[in-house]
């Protein structure tokens, strides 16, 4: 598929219904974004202390990617000189400029391609992105627009997908070794069946690759609720033997002796 084509599938895919949109319950909108918020926040409490919203106060801050706008809504209230938002999706963009409203809160945010962000070089001091880099196409030049728009000792906190984890090895399990195709790989699993169409997972060594541009790089999984088979996770995958692992998932055990097969990537990289 033409990375034109594959950046389109993407598109109309987050366009049918935001990351966590199935969160978002309630008779307002206020409601909405307030349960929204807490689900999120409940499922993946590491968020606020990877992302350190408080450090957004003063600065000019970027946010790739921003889905429903949770974690937007906390950039703002943290009140930085300025705050942007991407995203590929119209979907997104209300959603997002919604519940800014909501709120009292301000922010620009606009559709935008994360392989070529609208801004000039130096232009942040803080870029943030969750969960999305993955999906884009070009990742490495996704990530190289990261550091262009960086100022020189600016940060990027970036969350892309582990490609050693748990929720790989469920796939791989499900549409791998129980459909009689063994060698599938994990890259064509994730590619296939995780999310939107050519969603990518990354070794730490292959995102450490990404990042040499960068001074400094840290880079560790992080065990997420997807691999924990909590909340709403596998609704692309709905079936018995979902809901029995559900019911049976060796929690306490995983997150002893696996913490590093977590889905996640934190990356803090520093220009």
């Amino acid at each position: 598929m033409a990375q034109s084509d594959l950046k389109a599938a993407v598109r109309d895919f987050w366009n049918e219904s935001s990351c966590g949109e199935i969160y978002a319950v309630g008779e307002t909108e206020r409601e909405k974004y307030d349960t929204h918020s807490q689900a999120r926040y409940a499922l993946e409490p590491y968020i606020p202390d990877f992302a350190k919203f408080i450090e957004g106060a003063n600065r000019d801050v970027l946010e790739i990617g921003v889905g429903m706008g949770a974690d937007h809504v906390e950039w703002a209230r943290n009140e930085p000189r300025s705050l942007t938002g991407v995203d590929l999706t119209q979907r997104a963009v209300e959603h997002t400029r919604q519940r800014l409203a909501t709120y009292g809160l301000t922010s620009d945010v606009r559709i935008g391609d994360a392989e070529k962000l609208p801004f000039a070089d130096n232009s942040f001091d803080i870029v943030y992105s969750w969960g999305v880099l993955h999906h884009s196409p070009d990742t490495p030049q996704a990530i190289r627009e990261v550091y262009r728009v960086l100022r020189q000792g600016g940060t990027a906190r970036i969350m892309i997908y582990h490609k050693y984890s748990f929720t790989g090895y469920m796939l791989w399990l499900r549409y791998a070794l129980l459909t009689g195709r063994p060698t599938k790989s994990l890259n064509q699993v994730y590619w296939t069946h995780m999310e939107s169409p050519g969603t990518k997972a990354y070794s730490i060594q292959q995102a450490q690759q990404m990042l040499t541009d960068f001074t400094t790089v840290n880079v560790r999984s992080l065990l997420s609720f997807s691999d924990l088979l909590q909340g709403a996770v596998g609704q692309r995958h709905q079936g018995l033997l979902l809901k029995l692992a559900k019911r049976l998932w060796p929690r306490p055990l995983i997150r002893m002796l696996f913490k590093n097969h977590g889905l996640m990537l934190l990356i803090e990289a520093r220009k």
